[in-house]
């Protein structure tokens, strides 16, 4: 389950993108609830959004149970996020992942690409409270052995999952694509901290 990410290094193309908040800071552990940012097309050009993790529609009464994560194989059916993924696509970006592993004591990794940024696949909704409308996300998972990963976007699927135009039949051939090779490194288990957002969560393990 992807369920903690980092955004901690990015570049000045990144930060010169519009919606780029002037005061954007790294991340290290992100985790669902907390506030991420979300590349979307607008009116044909990509901007950047802050928003929570955790998808919640307008008409969702109880905010307690707001998913950060969407199984591909069920998006287009399902009724919390079949309408968000015909209409409101996005990507998170990101440095890496973090996985647990074992079944006694559960190890922490780091996953990575080749990349300097990954972008997960995302769907997005707007949420409006007393005149103001919250945005808010959900990433798009595979399955993954016994681990349930992130849908990662080439350049090329990012490009056609952000496009609005992009016919339905086309976005979930971007589930069975080849995913990127991850490169992945064990950790120490400081990352284990929920509370920890620091470059000590990335300490190697011994």
């Amino acid at each position: 389950m992807c369920g903690r990410f980092a955004l901690f290094r990015w570049s000045s193309a990144f930060a010169a993108l519009p919606g780029f908040p002037a005061d954007q800071s790294p991340h290290w552990s992100l985790a669902p609830g907390a506030s991420v940012l979300l590349l979307r097309q607008e009116a044909g050009d990509l901007t950047l959004s802050r928003v929570r993790w955790g998808l919640t529609p307008a008409w969702l009464t109880d905010l307690s149970r707001t998913p950060a994560q969407a199984r591909a194989e069920t998006l287009a059916e399902q009724p919390m996020f079949r309408e968000a993924f015909r209409l409101r696509r996005g990507a998170l970006p990101a440095n890496g992942f973090y996985e647990w592993r074992g079944s006694v004591r559960k190890r922490p990794y780091w996953m990575t690409t080749e990349g300097s940024l990954m972008y997960f696949a995302a769907i997005w909704e707007a949420y409006p409270v007393q005149g103001h409308t919250y945005l808010s996300a959900a990433v798009v998972t595979l399955p993954a052995a016994s681990q349930r990963r992130p849908l990662m976007l080439d350049e090329a699927g990012l490009a056609a999952w952000l496009d609005p135009e992009t016919p339905l039949e086309a976005l979930q051939r971007l589930f069975e694509a080849p995913q990127p090779a991850l490169r992945e490194r064990p950790l120490a288990t400081l990352v284990n901290d929920p509370k920890l957002d620091a470059p000590e969560c990335l300490t190697p393990a011994n």
